[in-house]
């Protein structure tokens, strides 16, 4: 059921998570490989490199509401407890300063 929710995921990507798709896949990025909508624990991740065991998790407007603020916690402090290193970025990062956000993921890996 979870493969499922994964493959509609990755069908309805966000113009935000094609963008830095295109930038993060096939090694482009540091020769690292991501996989997108990935299951890692009980959560699906946007974006996961197991080699690194780092996560890039991208945040719309929403993610400012106090509940799904707790949520996101919550879910980082799990993924964190496995070894993973959790990026966030906001959309609007993606839109605005793209080469930064590469930057970063560099950096990170």
């Amino acid at each position: 059921m979870k493969e499922h929710i994964s493959k509609e995921l990755r069908k309805n990507q966000t113009p935000w998570e094609r963008k830095l798709w295109n930038e993060i896949r096939n090694r482009k990025t540091n020769s690292l490989k991501f996989r997108r909508q990935f299951k890692v624990g009980k959560y699906i991740t946007d974006f996961c490199c197991l080699e690194k065991m780092l996560i890039i998790e991208l945040d719309g407007g929403h993610h400012n509401d106090d509940s799904i603020k707790k949520e996101d916690a919550i879910r980082q402090k799990y993924l964190e407890s496995l070894g993973y290193r959790v990026l966030r970025f906001w959309n609007n990062e993606i839109d605005n300063n793209l080469e930064g956000v590469i930057n970063k993921i560099i950096q990170a890996s």
